[in-house]
């Protein structure tokens, strides 16, 4: 049987007060007596109950997160940077995904309900509405990348409509007239913004520009696939700017097995900067959105919330800086700042 803090008060001599006071470094007990209790503690082996322990402080030092999906190297930095502060403050996480699916958001948020001081929600179907079902009311939250902004929950997100706009005026610069845009899924709020930024940029800097806006999903796979249709055109595009790396990545794959070169044939641009972008070959011109700090700033929001949770009104943050200020040139040498 597992031992009990009742066992570890009566080898020791002591009532369980002291002994929990003891295990939690309340000052309230001399020095002797602590060194006693928790020597006795590790010779029983004993583990405290985390469950007793949140009972008592109403507590469970656990956070969740839940995201679209937990597949590739976007989520795995955005986690990343999410876990990293969380150690830091000395909280556990719980990581949970949507798989894009609105019904599966709900449930995932119920089922944290009770098991977490607070949530991190990063969902496509996160409005208003959204949120009040699913959200307790006095459960701390912070959105990153969301629709719902402005609201109760304090907020985070990438500039992606100003990330999508720069991409697009580097690549006029560079005297591209034919630039074709692979956009992510239709109900994502990253997607949207960023094809909203390559329209508004045409629109703006090649006014006689004819949009060519082929879909993709986010995934490799789709990038692929879109650029294989790229390759059967008749009038190719002269650059083709990606909604995300991952879908640039498939794209380039295509292109190549076509004979094409990037970028000499056709120039080719992403968005989001992960660390694989750096090290294919040509390295990926790309939008630098610093996702690892996106993840670990939304966490420190989210614990000062539950630490203070009258702090005062919610924050809402586009966070411009992430953006990289020189985006690199489309060839084979990677610009950095």
């Amino acid at each position: 049987m597992a031992v009990t803090i009742k066992d570890v008060a009566r080898e020791a001599g002591v009532s369980v007060a002291t002994v929990s006071r003891a295990l939690n470094g309340h000052s309230n007990v001399t020095p002797q007596t602590r060194e006693h209790v928790l020597s006795i503690a590790t010779a029983l082996r004993f583990i405290p109950s985390q469950a007793a322990r949140s009972m008592i402080s109403r507590r469970t030092h656990t956070v969740g997160a839940l995201l679209p999906d937990l597949h590739g190297e976007y989520f795995s930095e955005l986690i990343r940077g999410i876990d990293l502060a969380a150690r830091a403050r000395g909280l556990h996480l719980l990581v949970s995904s949507s798989h894009g699916d609105a019904s599966e958001a709900a449930a995932a948020l119920r089922a944290m309900n009770g098991r977490v001081d607070g949530l991190l929600v990063m969902s496509p179907h996160a409005n208003a509405d959204f949120l009040w079902g699913n959200v307790p009311e006095g459960l701390p939250a912070v959105l990153m990348n969301t629709q719902a902004q402005g609201g109760r929950h304090s907020s985070f997100a990438v500039d992606n409509y100003s990330g999508a706009f720069a991409m697009v005026r580097h690549l006029v610069e560079r005297g591209h007239q034919r630039i074709a845009f692979v956009a992510g899924p239709e109900s994502n709020f990253e997607a949207h913004e960023r094809l909203r930024g390559y329209r508004s940029a045409l629109a703006e800097l090649r006014p006689e520009a004819v949009e060519q806006v082929l879909q993709g999903d986010f995934t490799q796979e789709s990038g692929y696939r879109v650029g294989n249709q790229i390759v059967a055109l008749a009038e190719r595009p002269t650059a083709v700017f990606a909604a995300n790396d991952m879908m640039a990545i498939g794209c380039m794959a295509a292109l190549n097995e076509a004979g094409l070169q990037v970028p000499q044939d056709i120039a080719l641009a992403g968005f989001d900067d992960i660390p694989i972008s750096r090290f294919i070959n040509p390295s990926l011109t790309t939008v630098r959105a610093r996702i690892t700090e996106l993840g670990g700033l939304a966490l420190e929001r989210l614990a000062s919330c539950i630490e203070d949770p009258a702090q005062g009104a919610p924050q809402h943050q586009i966070l411009r800086r992430f953006l990289a200020r020189h985006i690199a040139p489309t060839s084979k040498r990677r610009h950095t700042r």
